[in-house]
């Protein structure tokens, strides 16, 4: 299936000079959401634990990824979303910063871990929820997304193999 064909361009968002990459097309279309579903959990050829998605458009794809690969499902939240203890983090988004937050028992120490964001920009989340799921004892397998916009080099922070079905 061609997923690019559900994905939009929406220029100047959040702000000035970003081209954002809406997946909501892929969302409302049940054919294209369930293969896309389908396909990133064919990504992950090992055994895991945890599926770790980050909030928001990561929870989509990542509770589903979760139960098709028979894993447990970690969100991973902004600043104050959480109800029990955390760990935090703050990183650099490429239009700001951010604070990142994890249930302090979400994964236990050596469960291995998928993360799953739906686009690798810059980098700068993907690297920040990597630091929090190493900070709880988590083996990080490999990190997963629908696309990479590869021109603004995010691979380059993630320092765990990165797997998508959409390189820009």
């Amino acid at each position: 299936m061609n997923f690019e064909k559900y994905i939009r361009d929406i220029n100047d968002f959040p702000k000035k000079g970003i081209v954002f990459k809406d997946i909501t097309p892929l969302l409302g279309d049940a054919k294209a959401f369930e293969a896309c579903a389908d396909h990133l959990s064919s990504l992950v050829h090992t055994p895991i634990d945890k599926v770790v998605a980050i909030e928001s458009r990561g929870f989509f794809f990542g509770g589903i990824i979760a139960q098709k690969l028979n894993a447990g499902f970690v969100p991973v939240r902004k600043k104050g979303k959480l109800p029990y203890d955390v760990l935090e983090v703050t990183y650099e988004l490429e239009y700001g910063k951010d604070v990142l937050q994890i249930h302090k028992d979400a994964i236990q120490k050596g469960e291995k871990v998928v993360i799953h964001d739906d686009i690798l920009a810059t980098g700068g989340t993907a690297k920040a929820v990597c630091e929090l799921v190493e900070s709880l004892g988590g083996e990080i397998i490999q990190c997963n997304f629908i696309a990479i916009l590869e021109f603004l080099k995010g691979r380059e922070k993630i320092e765990y193999p990165i797997k998508s079905l959409l390189s820009y």
